[in-house]
Order: structure tokens, then C-alpha cells, then sequence
């Protein structure tokens, strides 16, 4: 039986766990953390959205990011601190811009398969991850912001998904909840939400069960060749160094796959790209009450909500060019808390919990699924902001390239 080791936790190290074990592969995968999906996949949007795999590499969204550069609580901020990895990564990701259109039906695709993927998963393992099929509604408030979706819409239609114009009273018939005053929207009845860190610490238990371990608070050092075509990890949990040899590596470590990939001889500039969330503690009844099911999407704020169960509601969004940085910054959070007192007013935010985490985004948006240069090294990263939504379906291909992968010796 050949060894796989998988460097990562999160979603996608998860997702491609099961697909390997499941082909009857014996699999081990390494995570810094204690647990798993501590990092990117712990508290992002929620959202499993084909509606939402418009790539950013297009002259409008170049466009907003160059007046939203001084604004402090813009959607989109980039750091004028100088650095060459940002600068690289903006100069590939300019030169993406032609392939915007192909891009973005390609993720509808990948997203279309990844969701049956996923909900056959959770239903063969008895997941519960607070799992929500009642749509993603996006809303616009002017004309111009409506009129620039529909073009949006027919790449997404093009990709395969059913996605449909709504009026104001529409809008106000899917999600009574919701205030405000909009020009009209998009409704996508077959996208969904769910707890994408329930999901994965559900789905690395059922790992488990079927045999794959877990090394956690283990660190990669080194990844070298080994004989034979062989892959070799050189690891540290706490004072314990070992150095073990797999038949193949899969790397899937979100931002930080670009050094394990130059470690293992490749070129992967995935850059950390910043986002913010708040979980909304539903604490009483009326809150509960005036908060929203239908899962949303607000255009101009770049805004998205997720209810997670009856007492959690789940507002993320923005995009910070801001290097390897956690902190959680006071003036990224106070717009989500505002827009939801503006669009929610009945609901308290009395108790709101705070996060920040770093997206994985190559410069074409696109992930990286597949084989490195040398013999044994695969990839499954890269997701960017929808690694919830395409994960499912990644791991599914990286596990078909490994097991069509030439027998080691």
C-alpha cells in the first residue's frame, strides 16, 4: 500500500485526505496546529457559492482597488508597504486580467461539481456542519451596480449554473429579514451555507475511522528527495525530530504552500490575502427572530452572511493586501458590525465575536491542483476565498493524480 503524506489541515488537506483513503491509500497528514481547520478554515463566510466564483482579475475590480487604497474601511486595502512578494504576485495577477472570462467559468465548474461532492460526503459520514440549502441572494442598490451583475451572470450561466433576476419585492419575499432599499438582485436557489470548521473537524474525524493519521503540532522542516522517486519529510513535534520517506507529498497548506512548494523545487506564488469576520451571538429571542436564513451577498460592500443554527449569524467579507498578518484590526471590523445594524437593526450585536484569516490566492485565481516538477509532489492549494465552496471537487482530482500517478518502485 503506498504512503501519502499531506501537509496541511485546513479544508483542502481534509477533503483530500478522505478522497485518498477512500482509494485505499494509507495517508498521513502533518498540521502545526493542535487541531485541525484552525487557520483559514475556522471562520470564514460560509458560503458554498457558485454565485461567487467571479474571479477579481478584471479592470473594474483594478479600478475600485486604486480609489479604495487610502480609504481605511474600504472593501479592498492593499499596505503601501513595499515588499517583493505582494509586488510580484499584483504584476502576475495584472497579467490574469485576459483570462478573466475563462477563468470564472472554469471556478463555476469546479464549484457546480464540488457541491455534490460535499453534500454526499456529509451525508455518507453523518456530518453535521449546520447545513443550509435555502439559496445565496445577491442584492444591488443602484442600476449601474445591476446592470454590471447581468454581465457577471452570463459567464456564471455559461459555467452552468441557474441564477435569476429578482425585483426589490423579490428580494423583500426571499428574505423578509433584510432592510434596506435595492434597485434588485440575483437569486441562486442550488448554492448553500454551513460551519466550514465543523464540516472539517467532522470529516477528520471520520478520516480517522478510516485510517488516516494525524500528526499534529508537527511542524515540516525540510522536504527532500528520496530514493526511488520518493518523497522525504523531515519533521519536529516539540523535541522529537523525525525523518520519514512517503511514496508522495500533497501539498496543501494554504498560505503557506509557497515555501513547502520552493522547498520542493516549484514556484508557487500564492499570496495571503486578509479577511475578516464577526459571528453575531444570537443570545435572545428577538435576535434570533430578525436575522436572516437566506444567505446574502451585498455587492458594493463585498459583504457576505451565513446563519450557522439558530443561534450564530456569520458576517465576513473585505480583502487586505497586508503580508503574513493576523492581527485583527479595529477599523476592518466595525464596518460588518455596522452594516448589520443598518440592514438588521432588530438584531443585537451586544456579543460579537471577531476573527481575521488569510486567504490562499494565486494570481490567476485559480487554484493549483496536480503534480509539481518532481516525481511525487502534488498540489491542492490556492483556493483563494472559496476553498469552502471548491474543495469537494479539488480533492477528488488531486486523488485521481495520484492514483494514476506511475507505481513507486
Amino acid at each position: 500500500m503506498s504512503r501519502i503524506a499531506i501537509i496541511g489541515a485546513g479544508i483542502t488537506g481534509v477533503t483530500t485526505a478522505y478522497a485518498l483513503a477512500r482509494r485505499g491509500f494509507a495517508v498521513t497528514v502533518f498540521e502545526r496546529h493542535r487541531y485541525a481547520a484552525m487557520e483559514t478554515s475556522f471562520a470564514n463566510g460560509g458560503q458554498l457559492s457558485a454565485s461567487n466564483a467571479e474571479v477579481w482579475n478584471s479592470r473594474a475590480t483594478v479600478l475600485k482597488g486604486l480609489r479604495w487604497m487610502f480609504v481605511r474601511d474600504a472593501p479592498l486595502l492593499m499596505s503601501p508597504r513595499p515588499g517583493w512578494h505582494k509586488y510580484s504576485w499584483i504584476g502576475e495577477f495584472l497579467r490574469q486580467i485576459p483570462n478573466y472570462r475563462a477563468n470564472t467559468v472554469e471556478t463555476v465548474r469546479l464549484a457546480i461539481a464540488a457541491r455534490q461532492h460535499l453534500f454526499e460526503i456529509a451525508e455518507r459520514e453523518k456530518i453535521d456542519f449546520d447545513l443550509e440549502r435555502r439559496g445565496i441572494l445577491h442584492f444591488y442598490a443602484t442600476r449601474k451596480e445591476f446592470e454590471a451583475a447581468l454581465n457577471v451572470n452570463t459567464l456564471l450561466n455559461a459555467g452552468g449554473l441557474e441564477r435569476r433576476p429578482v425585483t426589490p419585492d423579490e428580494i423583500r419575499a426571499l428574505e423578509p429579514a433584510l432592510h434596506g432599499q435595492f434597485h434588485g438582485g440575483f437569486f441562486t436557489p442550488s448554492d448553500s451555507t454551513g460551519d466550514i470548521h465543523k464540516f472539517t473537524r467532522g470529516l477528520a474525524t471520520a478520516c480517522e475511522t478510516h485510517g488516516v493519521a494525524f500528526r499534529y503540532d508537527t511542524t515540516v522542516e525540510a522536504i527532500r528527495e528520496a530514493e526511488n522517486g520518493r518523497v522525504r519529510l523531515v519533521t519536529r513535534q516539540a523535541d522529537r525530530r523525525d525523518d520519514e520517506a512517503f511514496d508522495r507529498l500533497v501539498i496543501c497548506a494554504g498560505v503557506h504552500s509557497r515555501a513547502f512548494a520552493a522547498m520542493a523545487g516549484d514556484h508557487l506564488n500564492v499570496y495571503p490575502v486578509k479577511g475578516y469576520s464577526i459571528t453575531v451571538c444570537l443570545d435572545d429571542a428577538a435576535s434570533r427572530a430578525a436575522a436572516p436564513w437566506v444567505s446574502l451577498l451585498d455587492d458594493k460592500a463585498k459583504i457576505v452572511t451565513s446563519r450557522l443554527g439558530e443561534d450564530r449569524f456569520r458576517v465576513a467579507g473585505t480583502a487586505e493586501l497586508n503580508g503574513y498578518n493576523y492581527d485583527i484590526r479595529a477599523d476592518r471590523v466595525r464596518p460588518l458590525v455596522d452594516w448589520t445594524r443598518r440592514h438588521f437593526p432588530a438584531v443585537s450585536t451586544s456579543r460579537v465575536v471577531p476573527w481575521a484569516g488569510l486567504r490562499p490566492m494565486l494570481p490567476g485565481m485559480l487554484p493549483k491542483v496536480g503534480r509539481g516538477r518532481r516525481r511525487g509532489i502534488f498540489y491542492n492549494t490556492g483556493h483563494g476565498h472559496l476553498g469552502w465552496t471548491l474543495s469537494a471537487a479539488t480533492a477528488e482530482a488531486v486523488a485521481d493524480a495520484v492514483a494514476s500517478a506511475a507505481p513507486q518502485a
